[in-house]
C-alpha cells in the first residue's frame, strides 16, 4: 500500500500492486465486499394421495398407466403357474419300455435302482409308516390309500418333472402322471387316486432332504427306478395341506392372516418356495381365490408368499399391482413394516429384465416408491441396498436405445425410480452410498436421454437440488463436465416450467457458491449467461405483472404475501447466481459490463421494496456490490451509479437492518467516485455511517469503515469525521474489534491516517481520543501480546500474516504521526511555576 507522503492525497483504499495477484489473493483482500448468496432449497409439497404419477405430472391420464385399477382371482393365471419344466412333449400312445443304457454309452442320464438291498427296505419302511399313521385317522378327514402298484410311476431327475397333485376338497388328488417318452422327459396323463393324510409328532417338523431318494416300483415287467421326494411328500401333506384346508374353510380374517403366516414359515422351512415346488399350481390356485376378499392385511401375506414362489408372466403383473394397492393405502405402513413384503419386491427388482417386465416392475417400483414414503421402512430400505439396485437398474434403462418399441413405457419406470431415489437421499447414509455409487454420471446419462420427458426431468433435477447442498456431493456434481451442458438445455427446453427452473437454478447457485472452477467452467458454456438473462427477463416480467395486479386489485398490505411468490422465488435463485459468477475475476469483470444484466438488477430495486420481497432485494444489491467491485471499462455498474446511489438511499430509509448494512456495502464500492461522494454528503448519508460504527457487529462496521476511508480521501470532507463523533466511534471499533479482526483494524488506521494527514496539532486532530488511541496502538503492535500462543497453528499463522501485511506498516505510520505531534506539542509549551 501506498503511503500518502509518497503520493499527496492517495487513499489508503487504492493499492499499489508489485506483482501480478493471484485470484484467490484478490478474493481475500475484498473480503466482505464480495460476496456469495445462499438461499433456501425450493419446496416440495407432500402429494395428498399416493399415485403411480404425481398430480403435477406432465403426462396425459390416457398415455400412462393406470394408479387405480379391479383386481380379483381372475386377474392371475393358473397355467402360468406349473413348475419349472423342460420342454413340454404330446403324451405316447403306447406304455414305453426303459431300459437303461451304460453311462459311457448313454445320451440320456436316467436314474439307476438302488444297490443296496437296506436302502429299498428304509424307503419302504417309511411310505408303510406313513400309511400305517393314517389308518388310524389322526390328520384330516380325507383318506390316504397307497398308490396302485401296478401303476407306473416315473419322474424326471429334475424336481420340475415330477408328479404334481391337485388336492380337491371331496379330498381326491389329481395326479398329472408324465410316461417317459424318445427323449427322456414325460408326457403327461392323468389319473385319480384318494390319498389319507395323518399328522404325527415325530413327522409335525419333518423337513425335506435336498437329496433325491431313488425306490424300486415292484411288480412291473421292468424295475424303474424314480426320484420322487419322499419326504418332500410327507412335508406336503403333513405341513402344507392342512394350512391350505383351513384357508378354504376359514371366512375370519384374522385366522386367515395367521394361517398365511404358517403356511409361509413352513413353505421356507421346507424350502419350497420358489418355482422347483412341484405342488405350486395347488398352492397358488388356493391363494388367488383368497384375493377376492379384498381385505389388505390378508392381501398383503398372500402377496408376500405369491411373490416368493418366484411367479411370472401375468402373475407377476397381478402381484406386483396387488402390492401397489397395498402400498397405496398410507394406512397400512405399519402392518408393511412388521412383514417381509419389501425384501420379494427386491427380489423383484433385482431379477426381472426391465424390457421383459417392465409393466410389472413398473408396479413394484410404485409400492417401492409409496414405502419409501416412511421413515422406519425408508431406513429398511437403504440397509438392504435398495440404492444399488435402483443404480443397478437406472443402468440397464439407460443402455437401451431411444429407438427401441419400449423405449416409452420404460422411462415411466424411470419416474418412479428417481422418485424413490429423492426420498432415499434424505437420509445420510443414503447420500454417502450414492456418492461411492457414482450415481451422478448415471442420473445425467438419464437426464441427457429423457430431456423431453418432464417428470423424469423433475425428479432427477429434484435429487441433485437436494443433494447438491451437500460439499461432498456438490464437488461430484460440479465434476461432471456434462452437468452443465444439461443444465443449459433443460433452461431452454422447459423455461417456463417453474418447478424445474427453480430447482437447476438452484443447483446451479450452489455449484458456484465455492467453487472457482465451477464459475469458469460454467460462465464458459455457449450461451450461459444468454440462457440466463432470458430467464431473468421471463420471470420479472411476471413478477411485474403480478405486483401490478396486485396493486389494481387495492391489495392491503396486511395481505401481501409473506413468502416469495414463484416468479419471485425463481428471481431471488437466479441472482444469487449472478452474484457468485461475479467472484470470480475474469467473469466478475465481464459481468460488470453486461449491460442488460445490470438493468435488470436495477430495475427490481425500482419496483421492488425490501418490505415486499426482503431476499429478492437484497439479493438484487449483492450482486451489484459484487460487480461494483470491478473497475473495468464500459462498466455498466459506472455508468449508472448515481441511479443506484437513490435506489440504495431508499433502502437506507428503510426499518431492514440487512437492506441498510448491504446498501452500505454498495456505497463502499461506489464512494470511490467522486459524484458518489458528493451525493452522500448532499443526502447526509455520511451520518448514516458514522452511527453504524455503534452497531457493535464486525462486519456492519467494516462496511461504514469503507465509505468513511473513502471519504477522508477529499480534504474538504475530513472535517465532517469530528462532528458527527466519529474519531471516538472508530476508535471503540478498534479496541473491540481489532485483536480478532486485523483487516478491519487496518482499515480503521487507514482512515484515522487520512484524516490526521494535513493537522499538526495532536490535540486539534483527535481531541480527547489521543491518549486511549496512543496507549491501543501501541499494545496493538506487541506481537507476543496480540498474538494468542492458543489459537491452533493454521489459524495462528492466518492472524500473524494479516497482523504483519496488513495492519502493522500502517498501525506504526499512524502511532508514529501521534508522537511527533506528541512531541512538537511538548517542546513549545511552558511549564507553570
Amino acid at each position: 500500500m501506498q503511503h500518502s507522503k509518497n503520493k499527496k492525497g492517495e487513499p489508503f483504499y487504492r493499492l499499489s500492486v508489485s506483482k501480478q495477484k493471484t485470484s484467490s489473493e484478490i478474493i481475500n483482500e475484498a473480503r466482505d465486499i464480495l460476496r456469495t448468496l445462499r438461499t433456501r432449497r425450493p419446496f416440495t409439497p407432500t402429494e395428498d394421495q399416493r399415485k403411480l404419477f404425481g398430480s403435477g405430472s406432465s403426462r396425459a391420464p390416457q398415455n400412462r398407466p393406470p394408479s387405480t385399477f379391479s383386481l380379483h382371482a381372475s386377474s392371475f393365471d393358473l397355467a402360468e403357474s406349473r413348475p419349472v419344466s423342460g420342454i413340454r412333449l404330446s403324451p405316447l400312445h403306447n406304455k414305453p419300455i426303459v431300459t437303461f443304457a451304460k453311462d459311457e454309452d448313454s445320451s440320456i442320464f436316467l436314474p439307476k435302482p438302488p444297490s443296496v438291498a437296506a436302502e429299498l427296505r428304509k424307503v419302504s419302511s417309511a411310505r408303510a409308516h406313513l400309511f400305517r399313521r393314517a389308518s388310524q385317522g389322526n390328520f384330516l378327514s380325507a383318506k390316504m390309500v397307497p398308490p396302485d402298484q401296478n401303476e407306473e410311476k416315473l419322474d424326471s431327475e429334475e424336481p420340475s418333472a415330477m408328479n404334481n397333485y391337485l388336492c380337491r376338497s371331496n379330498g381326491n388328488c389329481l395326479a398329472e402322471q408324465r410316461s417317459v417318452n424318445s427323449d427322456g422327459r414325460f408326457a403327461d396323463e392323468e389319473q385319480q387316486f384318494p390319498c389319507d393324510q395323518m399328522k404325527t409328532p415325530e413327522t409335525s417338523s419333518f423337513q425335506p432332504r435336498s437329496t433325491v431318494w431313488k425306490r424300486r416300483v415292484a411288480g412291473l415287467e421292468d424295475e424303474v427306478s424314480i426320484t420322487e421326494s419322499e419326504e418332500e411328500e410327507i412335508f406336503w401333506h403333513i405341513r402344507i395341506l392342512p394350512l391350505l384346508h383351513e384357508l378354504e374353510r376359514e371366512d375370519n380374517i384374522e385366522n386367515l392372516c395367521l394361517a398365511c403366516t404358517k403356511l409361509y414359515q413352513a413353505l421356507d422351512e421346507g424350502n419350497m418356495l420358489g418355482k422347483r415346488f412341484k405342488r405350486r399350481r395347488v398352492l397358488l390356485k388356493t391363494l388367488y381365490k383368497l384375493v377376492d376378499i379384498g381385505s389388505d392385511p390378508l392381501c398383503l401375506k398372500l402377496a408376500k408368499i405369491i411373490l416368493a414362489m418366484k411367479v411370472d408372466g401375468k402373475n407377476l403383473l397381478s402381484v406386483c399391482k396387488l402390492a401397489f394397492k397395498i402400498c397405496k393405502n398410507e394406512k397400512n405402513d405399519y402392518i408393511i413394516q412388521d412383514d417381509k413384503l419389501l425384501d420379494c419386491l427386491l427380489e423383484v427388482l433385482r431379477t426381472e429384465d426391465p424390457h421383459e417386465n417392465s409393466e410389472a416392475l413398473l408396479y413394484c417400483l410404485g409400492a417401492i416408491k409409496f414405502m419409501s414414503g416412511n421413515a422406519v421402512l425408508l431406513n429398511e430400505m437403504v440397509n438392504k441396498g435398495t440404492i444399488e439396485m435402483l443404480l443397478h437398474l437406472m443402468k440397464q434403462i439407460n443402455n437401451i436405445e431411444e429407438n427401441d418399441s419400449c423405449f416409452s413405457n420404460l422411462g415411466h419406470l424411470l419416474v418412479q425410480l428417481t422418485a424413490t431415489l429423492r426420498n432415499l437421499a434424505d437420509l445420510p447414509t443414503a447420500r454417502r452410498q450414492l456418492l461411492c455409487s457414482s450415481a451422478v454420471p448415471e442420473l445425467s446419462v438419464a437426464l441427457e436421454q429423457r430431456i423431453h420427458d418432464k417428470d423424469v426431468c423433475t425428479y432427477i433435477v429434484r435429487i441433485f437440488s437436494k443433494l447438491s447442498s451437500y460439499n461432498d456431493f456438490c464437488a461430484a456434481l460440479a465434476d461432471c463436465s456434462r452437468c452443465y451442458v444439461l443444465f443449459l438445455a433443460l433452461l431452454s427446453k422447459h423455461q417456463k416450467q417453474q418447478d424445474l427452473v427453480i430447482r437447476i437454478i438452484f443447483i446451479l447457485g450452489n455449484l458456484t457458491e465455492n467453487n472457482n472452477q465451477a464459475r469458469e467452467q460454467f460462465f464458459k458454456e455457449k450461451g450461459s449467461v444468454d440462457t440466463l438473462l432470458s430467464l431473468f427477463q421471463t420471470y420479472h416480467e411476471l413478477d411485474l405483472n403480478a405486483q401490478k395486479w396486485y396493486q389494481e386489485t387495492g391489495g392491503e398490505e396486511k395481505n401481501h404475501p409473506k413468502h416469495p411468490s414463484e416468479a419471485e422465488d425463481v428471481l431471488i435463485k437466479l441472482i444469487r447466481v449472478m452474484a457468485n459468477l461475479a467472484i470470480h475475476p475474469s467473469v466478475g469483470a465481464a459481468l460488470a459490463a453486461a449491460h442488460r444484466l445490470v438493468e435488470l438488477l436495477v430495475t427490481v430495486l425500482e419496483y421492488k421494496s425490501v418490505d415486499d420481497c426482503q431476499e429478492l432485494v437484497i439479493n438484487a444489491v449483492t450482486t451489484i456490490n459484487n460487480l461494483s467491485y470491478y473497475k473495468v471499462k464500459s462498466s455498466a455498474v459506472q455508468d449508472k451509479k448515481l441511479h443506484i446511489a437513490e435506489m440504495l438511499l431508499k433502502l437506507l430509509m428503510s426499518n431492514n437492518m440487512d437492506g441498510v448494512v448491504e446498501a452500505i456495502r454498495v456505497f463502499g464500492n461506489l464512494s470511490q467516485y467522486h459524484e458518489i461522494c458528493d451525493f452522500i454528503i448532499e443526502k447526509k448519508i455520511y451520518k448514516f455511517v458514522i452511527a453504524l460504527l455503534d452497531a457493535k457487529n464486525q462486519d456492519v462496521c467494516f462496511s461504514a469503515c469503507g465509505v468513511l476511508l473513502n471519504l477522508t480521501v477529499d480534504k474538504n470532507k475530513r472535517a465532517l469525521l469530528m462532528e458527527e463523533g466519529g474519531i471516538g466511534k472508530l476508535v471503540d471499533c478498534l479496541r473491540d474489534f481489532g485483536p480478532a479482526d486485523w483487516q478491519l483494524a487496518c482499515l480503521i488506521c487507514k482512515t484515522l491516517w487520512n484524516y490526521s494527514e494535513d493537522i499538526t496539532s495532536e490535540a486539534s486532530c483527535f481531541g480527547e481520543d489521543t491518549d486511549t488511541l496512543l496507549v491501543l496502538l501501541t499494545s496493538l503492535l506487541d506481537e507476543e501480546l496480540v498474538l494468542d500462543c492458543s489459537l491452533e497453528r493454521d489459524l495462528r499463522d492466518h492472524h500473524k500474516l494479516y497482523w504483519e501485511r496488513e495492519f502493522k506498516p500502517v498501525a506504526e505510520k499512524l502511532l508514529d504521526r501521534i508522537q511527533r505531534h506528541r512531541s512538537i506539542l511538548s517542546t513549545v509549551t511552558i511549564t507553570p511555576f
